[in-house]
């Protein structure tokens, strides 16, 4: 394995999966072309490597983070004065950070972070991490935003965001998100304070959800951080075994499978999870399958306050995901202080099956 600093783009389509399902033959004809008269030669011509192509996606490795900007800078500039179908509209995300590289392949959490940085991105926009912009500022043809610092989703430190301005006129400034209060805003401001106000006194007259006193636990479905997206059935199928085993507990409420999924691939922050479903505590994570190696993430969040209880990582062979999930589980039910019976003990320790393809 190689390790190495790089610049990290990931570029992907908005509204892909809406646009694949009204015409899946039209949506592939104008990707391809959209790849093949603009973005694959605009690549080359800053010296990048393209990784691989995901469906909508395409990851690409840059020696340096002002090519990775220039690059993305140009394919979004041309796209703006094209008269082109929705299905082109593109949303880049950058990241500078140290990668594995196997092969033609590349590993780490720094694509994990472009892809995050993708997701803010408004249509035809490029946001890029702190450590990018740190490198790029003053060298790229373009200006900078800052949108402060955010708690990426599965990714466990707080990354600075920065967007990307493409007005030549903004070139080499960092623009600031603060501006001299006019007539008018002070008065949207003022109208907001008494709306807010008002939702006060409502929530004080009409509370919202009780929780319930004993642990109740929600586990949002858990990202897949694999490099290919098909597997993420996996991913589901771990989040799945987990609230299975965790329901098998008498002093634990575990909310149904068809109520959290909906916050997959979500950024809903624990506050409002805890609030829509009430309740106390959610699970969330990642599941990285490579052959035969399999990495699980998982986190214990307090809902109300957002702290984490338990935060680890377990690295095993595939042969050992039994084990794994009884390790998270039991994790789980020590940080929830919870002492389960004899009787649910064993059953927690069954195996559903012995067979790893069946289960698979």
């Amino acid at each position: 394995m190689d390790r190495r600093l790089a610049a990290v783009m990931l570029a992907d389509v908005v509204g892909y999966s809406r646009l694949m399902s009204e015409d899946e033959t039209g949506t592939l004809i104008r990707l391809n072309a959209c790849r093949r008269d603009l973005i694959d030669p605009t690549i080359a011509q800053f010296r990048g490597r393209i990784i691989k192509l995901m469906g909508d996606g395409t990851l690409v490795e840059f020696a340096n983070v002002v090519d990775a900007v220039e690059c993305a800078a140009a394919i979004q500039r041309t796209l703006a004065t094209r008269d082109l179908e929705s299905a082109n509209i593109q949303r880049i995300g950058i990241n500078l950070a140290d990668i594995i590289v196997e092969g033609d392949d590349l590993y780490g959490d720094g694509a994990n972070i472009a892809a995050r940085l993708g997701s803010l991105a408004e249509p035809g926009g490029i946001c890029i991490s702190g450590t990018g912009f740190d490198h790029a500022v003053h060298k790229a043809g373009v200006g900078f935003e800052s949108l402060g610092e955010m708690q990426l989703r599965n990714i466990a430190d707080p990354v600075r965001v920065y967007r990307v301005v493409l007005d030549p006129v903004a070139a080499g400034r960092i623009v600031s998100r603060s501006r001299q209060l006019s007539i008018p805003v002070l008065a949207v401001g003022l109208a907001a304070l008494l709306l807010a106000a008002a939702i006060a006194v409502a929530l004080f007259i009409h509370p919202g959800p009780v929780l319930p006193k004993r642990p109740s636990v929600a586990i949002i479905p858990f990202a897949n951080l694999s490099i290919d997206p098909q597997e993420a059935y996996f991913a589901d199928g771990i989040t799945e075994d987990l609230s299975t085993d965790l329901t098998k507990l008498s002093a634990v409420d575990v909310i149904a499978r068809n109520s959290v999924f909906k916050y997959k691939d979500k950024n809903a922050t624990p506050k409002d999870i805890g609030h829509d479903l009430g309740i106390n505590f959610i699970v969330e994570g990642s599941v990285r399958r490579t052959g035969d190696q399999i990495r699980i993430s998982a986190q214990l969040i307090n809902a109300a306050s957002g702290n984490l209880l338990l935060a680890d990582k377990y690295d095993r062979k595939m042969a050992d995901v039994f084990a794994i999930q009884n390790e998270v589980v039991t994790a789980i039910i020590a940080a929830l202080g919870i002492k389960p019976t004899l009787a649910e003990t064993q059953v927690l320790a069954r195996l559903p099956t012995a067979n790893l393809e069946a289960y698979d």
